[in-house]
């Protein structure tokens, strides 16, 4: 029998792995739900484990961790990839994650939050909260609505493309910067390629975030960008907050140009007292959009088949590349 371990944050076994799953990889994998670490060094016998299946609040295995797994053929992550993926690979050892499955929430999350910006729903509602009074809509929002506004994509990740997915389905006008997408590819797509994305801010009302945090989109959307997007533009960021000069999008908040949905924030959480938190044009929440609660077992049936798959001498559905 294959001899698999998991390498991931032990509270969340639970959450992740539901009954089914849990059977079938101790049956067919000898799976110990009861030894989860996040750590190589602090697996049972890593010198003769054959798959890692991997998990949020793991360390990244180290070359001396892949040295003391010499059995190790393949890793499945149920999160999504990992830092030392390219050392893994190197080694022939076969790669699978959870990514695409984990990309479905934080689309639907951003897909709401887009719809919900547009329509000036969270300031509307401050405001009644404060005014407590009959609201106008058309006298007062006669603006609001997605209804021939643009909404730039920067980064078509599989995140990005479901968002993109949901937006031409309902013929919103969308424009995309991604320096990887191609042209037959943005054509597919039906969007707007456009190589600048500071010509991208300048006609988006809403600009959504969902490139990769690596060190080259690292504060992309900067000042400059910020000062491009049109006045009472949105900006909406599911991905990493790195990816935003922040304290450029806070002097743009402050001033009350811009407006922001944030799930994500540099640093992760926010310090006590930071002004995203206290400034009124602001909808700012704790990291939610990804895969959370009951959306956690989707992710756990995803690696569980994945893991079968290895088991029975199959290619992975969902490998990482």
């Amino acid at each position: 029998m294959i001899r698999a371990a998991l390498l991931m944050e032990a509270h969340l076994v639970g959450f992740v792995f539901g009954e089914e799953e849990r059977r079938a990889l101790e049956d067919e994998l000898a799976v110990d739900f009861s030894s989860a670490a996040t750590a190589v060094s602090a697996l049972d016998d890593p010198a003769e484990i054959e798959l890692l299946l991997m998990g949020w609040g793991a360390e990244a295995p180290s070359a001396a961790d892949f040295d003391a797994m010499p059995r190790l053929r393949a890793i499945v992550h149920w999160g999504g990839g990992f830092a030392t993926a390219d050392e893994a690979a190197r080694r022939g050892i076969a790669l699978a994650s959870a990514k695409a499955a984990n990309a479905v929430p934080v689309a639907e999350f951003t897909l709401a939050m887009i719809t919900l910006a547009a329509k000036d729903v969270f300031w509307a509602a401050r405001r009644y909260a404060s005014e407590q009074r009959f609201l106008d809509r058309e006298a007062e929002y006669g603006h609001t609505g997605l209804g021939g506004a643009r909404v730039g994509i920067v980064g078509a990740s599989a995140v990005g493309e479901l968002v993109i997915r949901g937006l031409r389905d309902r013929d919103i006008a969308v424009a995309v910067y991604d320096p990887t997408l191609s042209v037959q590819r943005a054509a597919v797509l039906d969007v707007e390629l456009i190589d600048d994305l500071i010509a991208l801010a300048a006609g988006s009302r809403i600009l959504s975030i969902h490139a990769p945090q690596i060190p080259r989109t690292i504060g992309m959307v900067s000042a400059a960008v910020l000062a491009a997007l049109p006045d009472g533009a949105t900006v909406v960021n599911t991905a990493r907050g790195a990816i935003v000069d922040q304290d450029a999008l806070v002097a743009e908040l402050a001033a009350g140009r811009l407006r922001a949905v944030l799930d994500v924030t540099e640093p992760d959480p926010l310090p006590p007292g930071h002004p995203l938190f206290s400034l009124p044009n602001v909808f700012l929440t704790p990291h939610l959009a990804g895969s959370m609660g009951t959306e956690l077992r989707t992710l756990g049936a995803v690696a569980t088949a994945e893991a079968l798959r290895f088991a029975h001498g199959e290619a992975f559905a969902h490998p990482i590349a």
